[in-house]
């Protein structure tokens, strides 16, 4: 198993505050899928398979500043996603706020997973539009168990099998923040936000295990990944 890899460079056209960045990188992502007639990939219902990461580095002032370089990175189980994105983020020049002046692939392999930790918050819906948080609800074994059949269902809807599953794939999760974090987007003038946790997940050792935590660092852990959260990193042997 394999996921892709985009590392971009970005211009910044006009200062953009941190909290704005992830809205503004995931629109011009998906206007950047529009061009080569993909778009619905993003606006599709159900998962996407793609996540991105923020802006980096991230400045003191939570500011981007305007006429500044930037770094993210976009990760996929598509490898034609990410081939097409690798042309078309560079198309997209009539952005008013960015623009990726380059985008290089790297194909990563599957590897051991010892850890997994959040760069961006993990988003677990628990109904009502609520989302777990340590203040609304507070149950470990609930956020263990909806992790793991997101990223369950991410593999089986992608790659069309079954696994025999036996245990969850965390052995251990830790939560790293104190108060819950949010990336904010605005539908019809109407701010949403979706509220999660950063985190770090042990992983299990058996093949199950190790493939879903692949997968959750291939296209994201839990929800609202096209809008950059639940972007991972890894620690392991590879």
């Amino acid at each position: 198993m394999n996921y892709f890899e985009l590392t971009c460079k970005v211009f910044i056209k006009k200062n953009i505050a941190f909290q704005a960045s992830f809205e503004l990188l995931s629109k011009y992502i998906s206007f950047s899928m529009y061009q080569e007639g993909i778009g619905e990939v993003h606006q599709k219902e159900g998962f996407k398979y793609y996540v991105f990461g923020g802006l980096l580095p991230i400045e003191k002032e939570k500011v981007y500043k305007q006429g500044n370089l930037y770094s993210f990175t976009i990760r996929s189980l598509d490898e034609t996603l990410i081939d097409t994105l690798k042309t078309t983020l560079r198309q997209n020049i009539n952005n008013e706020n960015l623009l990726v002046v380059e985008a290089h692939k790297k194909t990563i392999s599957q590897f051991f997973i010892t850890e997994l930790y959040s760069a961006t918050p993990v988003i677990v819906s628990v109904g009502n539009g609520k989302y777990w948080t340590m203040q609304e609800s507070g149950d470990i074994i609930q956020l263990q168990k909806q992790l793991h059949e997101n990223a369950e269902k991410k593999y089986q809807s992608f790659f069309g099998e079954s696994l025999h599953v036996k245990e969850n794939c965390i052995q251990m999760i830790k939560i790293l923040n104190e108060k819950p974090q949010n990336i904010v987007i605005h539908k019809d003038g109407k701010a949403i936000r979706f509220f999660g946790n950063k985190v770090s997940l042990i992983i299990n050792e058996d093949e199950v295990s190790q493939k879903l935590a692949f997968v959750a660092l291939a296209c994201g852990l839990s929800e609202k990944n096209s809008y950059g959260a639940g972007f991972m990193l890894g620690r392991g042997m590879k």
